[in-house]
């Protein structure tokens, strides 16, 4: 099915897609961006994207454009492309100028937003679970590149992944410079203990991720405790389950990290039960 993409105001096949080489977004990863899918071909979580996309544009003091214009881009490139579930990355730079650091160089902010269809994971990670790494990568601290900005920046998730993947493990698991745990190359960290959820803390330095957010008021509905708790690794190494989240991906069990098995070494009760959870929320919500 069709890629297609929304560029500052028209919807084009992606050979006719062309940005400025002295767009500050492709110069110096000066720009934010968010990632969705669809379910039963419509977006899901829209708004609390766009939000994000708005806190990430302030914390980098990036005029974004119109949110109505924003979301008649997603819409309008998602019905051009036609697919039955689609990817949608939603792109906000801060414009083209002469080469310089300083701002206010750019001209205006650039919008783009690209559709294709939908690739989710190896259906085996979701059957036998998944293998993380805990690697030698450092997450940003929050005062240098906050982590809850989703930025264009992303040399330190990069770096991350492919030391993970040199590994052979399938997603990277970051700390901070104290030891703790922060969050994945891209996904959200949770661990089950005592049949209840523990998670790192926004504090923590981590982004807020919409899946996370969402499951964790998916397993209070269902009366389970959920706790935002600084872990260290023995607390993974010491869990009944594990899982990680993201928009593309939703739930997806670990059960490897650093080649140890993750409690029974297989995809656990409860992560199942809120990975069925999830997906039928997501469809009802988009609907």
């Amino acid at each position: 099915m069709p890629t297609r993409v929304y560029l500052d105001g028209t919807v084009v096949p992606p050979e006719e897609a062309r940005v400025s080489v002295f767009d500050r977004g492709f110069l110096y990863g000066d720009s934010v961006f968010e990632v969705l899918r669809t379910f039963g071909g419509r977006p899901f979580a829209l708004g609390d994207h766009l939000d994000r996309l708005g806190r990430s544009a302030a914390g980098l003091r990036l005029p974004p454009p119109p949110r109505p214009g924003i979301e008649a881009a997603v819409r309008g490139t998602l019905a051009a492309a036609g697919n039955a579930e689609s990817y949608v990355r939603v792109l906000v730079t801060r414009g083209a100028g002469p080469i310089g650091l300083d701002p206010a160089l750019s001209d205006r902010p650039t919008l783009i937003v690209i559709v294709r269809e939908l690739e989710l994971p190896d259906p085996r990670l979701y059957r036998d679970g998944a293998e993380l790494a805990l690697v030698s990568v450092l997450r940003n601290h929050p005062r240098a590149l906050d982590p809850a900005i989703k930025s264009g920046n992303y040399l330190n998730n990069i770096l991350a992944l492919d030391e993970a993947r040199r590994r052979g493990a399938y997603e990277a698991l970051l700390r901070d410079a104290d030891g703790f745990i922060t969050e994945g190359s891209s996904s959200n960290l949770f661990v089950v203990t005592g049949g209840g959820l523990l998670t790192p803390p926004l504090r923590a330095g981590i982004l807020d991720g919409i899946t996370r957010r969402h499951l964790m008021d998916l397993a209070r509905a269902r009366a389970m405790a959920v706790e935002e708790r600084a872990l260290r690794p023995p607390d993974l190494q010491g869990a009944e389950e594990a899982f990680i989240t993201s928009s593309i991906r939703s739930v997806l069990p670990v059960t490897r990290v650093d080649g140890a098995a993750v409690g029974g070494g297989r995809p656990g009760p409860i992560t199942l039960e809120l990975a069925r959870a999830y997906d039928e929320h997501a469809r009802e919500t988009a609907a």
